[in-house]
């Protein structure tokens, strides 16, 4: 499991939680299944709840149809509340829902969306006007609901998006892209904010504590957007990359920290290769075993190459400490990728047991060869 599966994983057991107003501690035990299983599961648990309402819904959602929309927005209100309103509109066709949440109050509406069908949310919200659709999205963001706003979100034009982002803070925009159902759209969101924001965005995962929600959502930008979320966060000050580094390890997120950090020039890699974090006590053994965990050798040699020769070091002790199929798989995924150049200055670095262990493998044998 990589780590932005780990981490999509970890929002997806969010939503499931408040699907079922449980405690996301309950469910932690999801955390440890694929995520596209903890995905299907999610989806299973809406049909669950939402395709066996009681007929009693179905009653209501007709007799709706035989009064105006203000009158339904009304009986809405006074007899239903929010939640049974939801689950009544998500027995309306689209048009009708729209027609009546135009009629609701905001902060009524705003409640009573994280209780809609999620699959009913397209089809309303292309059918509302756009001035309501910014004020309810900035509604959920002031109830710190952004596991309702990452519903939504993915859904919203341009336009609407284009005015909601001012009028959110940094924490709720991390928080809500962490958690949303399209992250296909999370690229385009990313772009709208402009680089300032972003990199307003980004210091708030140190300053908020929210590192694991920005790693997830860099995890689903790719190209050059990527590289620019990278270089933002490399050229925060110090103290705050440290915080990174400290999350990272705490948290074993490695996974997602060394493809951005693939993405820095030069400079930028000496930068965060200089950083007192990385010479915290099993920081470096954290990270070779991260990196012989996944095959992600080709992210951090580059990294290594650069580091202090004394940090540099501990990497090579632990990656010639590693037990047997571990440092076979590692010389077979570097000669695959061909990184022979890089890790052989590692090599020299060994004490003389890690370096007869590496002569001895046959990945490095017909290295020698050639």
């Amino acid at each position: 499991m990589t780590v932005t599966d780990k981490l999509r994983g970890r929002a997806e057991v969010l939503k499931i939680a408040r699907l079922l107003d449980a405690e996301p501690e309950s469910l932690d035990f999801l955390r440890e299944l694929p995520p596209d299983d903890v995905r299907r599961f999610h989806e299973q648990t809406v049909a669950a709840l939402f395709d066996r309402m009681p007929d009693m819904l179905d009653r209501i959602a007709a007799a709706t149809k035989l009064v105006p929309a203000g009158v339904a927005a009304a009986i809405s209100q006074k007899a239903l509340g929010p939640r049974l309103a939801a689950a009544v509109a998500g027995r309306l066709d689209a048009q009708r829902a729209a027609d009546i949440i135009e009629k609701l109050p905001v902060p009524f509406t705003a409640e009573s969306c994280a209780h809609l069908d999620p699959r009913r949310i397209p089809g309303i919200v292309d059918r509302l006007d756009e001035n309501l659709v910014v004020r309810i999205a900035v509604a959920l963001a002031e109830r710190g609901d952004h596991l309702t706003m990452g519903r939504f979100v993915g859904h919203l034009r341009d336009s609407a998006l284009t005015r909601i982002l001012p009028q959110v803070d940094d924490a709720a925009v991390l928080r809500t892209g962490f958690a949303i159902d399209r992250p296909e759209r999370t690229g385009r969101i990313v772009e709208l904010m402009g680089e300032e924001r972003l990199a307003q965005v980004i210091a708030s995962a140190a300053t908020e504590g929210l590192w694991p929600q920005a790693l997830a959502v860099a995890g689903m930008v790719t190209g050059e957007l990527r590289g620019r979320i990278a270089s933002l966060t490399a050229a925060q000050p110090a103290d705050r990359l440290d915080s990174l580094v400290g999350t990272v390890a705490d948290e074993d997120l490695w996974e997602s920290l060394l493809p951005l950090v693939a993405l820095l020039g030069e400079d930028e890699r000496r930068t965060v290769a200089a950083l007192p974090s990385l010479r915290a006590d099993g920081v470096l053994d954290g990270v070779v075993r991260a990196v012989v965990a996944t095959g992600l050798w080709a992210e951090f040699l580059p990294l290594a190459e650069v580091l202090p020769d004394e940090s540099r070091r501990e990497v090579a002790a632990a990656a010639g400490a590693l037990p047997a199929p571990e440092l076979d798989a590692l010389a077979r995924e570097v000669d695959k990728q061909d990184l022979w150049d890089l890790v052989l200055p590692l090599v020299e670095l060994m004490d003389d047991a890690g370096k007869q262990r590496i002569l001895e493998l046959p990945a490095f044998q017909g290295q020698a060869a050639q």
